[in-house]
């Protein structure tokens, strides 16, 4: 059953150990921001920081797992229809929208819904950490360092999928910054999915 993650919004659920998880963007040109923490103890949490290191690149993609902050594996990613996701920036905040895009009253984020979402299960705002940007499209420049926010490079039914090494809590965001999603606002749809023997 495929749910749908409206515009600016974010939602958190349980994820099994061997279920896997398709994130979808139905119309083309949306990030969505995911979180993971072991289910049993959610000071355990994904790590960009590890992730990056021991995979030696910064663009993740089919075959690559995402590690904890105890250098366990959280996640694989098992199918990718895009190839480009961000696991430098993170997630949009108040704070965000006042620093960069000069709001007055900037709206919540990202991190806003990340955290009434990951609430009822114990994570509080400080133990979110960057986020895994699903479509997200960060060019950095190579010789000055220089990180630049282009369109999304999903199209309408691009998907990703990752297969869950443990038991696990997973936080998923429409985004609401403008930039990161071309400057327009859309829904993200995934799907949970059992694996029996090694068969969807």
């Amino acid at each position: 059953m495929i749910t749908e993650i409206a515009p600016r919004t974010g939602t958190a659920f349980k994820l099994n150990r061997g279920q896997r998880l398709r994130v979808i963007d139905p119309q083309g040109e949306q990030v969505s921001d995911m979180l993971a923490f072991n289910a049993h103890d959610v000071d355990e949490v994904i790590s960009s920081g590890r992730t990056l290191d021991y995979a030696s690149k910064l663009f993740l993609t089919v075959g690559d797992p995402i590690f904890s902050n105890r250098s366990n594996v959280m996640l694989r990613i098992v199918e990718d229809t895009v190839g480009r996701h961000d696991f430098l920036l993170t997630p949009c905040s108040k704070d965000t929208f006042r620093i960069i895009y000069g709001d007055e009253h900037p709206h919540h984020g990202c991190f806003g819904n990340l955290s009434m979402a990951l609430a009822p299960y114990g994570v509080k705002p400080d133990q979110i950490p960057v986020a895994f940007n699903i479509f997200m499209n960060v060019q950095v420049d190579g010789q000055t360092g220089a990180l630049s926010v282009d369109p999304p490079m999903s199209k309408a039914g691009d998907h990703i999928l990752f297969e869950a090494h443990m038991d696990l809590i997973v936080a998923l965001t429409a985004c609401s910054a403008l930039q990161s999603n071309n400057y327009a606002f859309k829904p993200i749809h995934y799907q949970v999915e059992d694996v029996i023997l090694g068969r969807q």
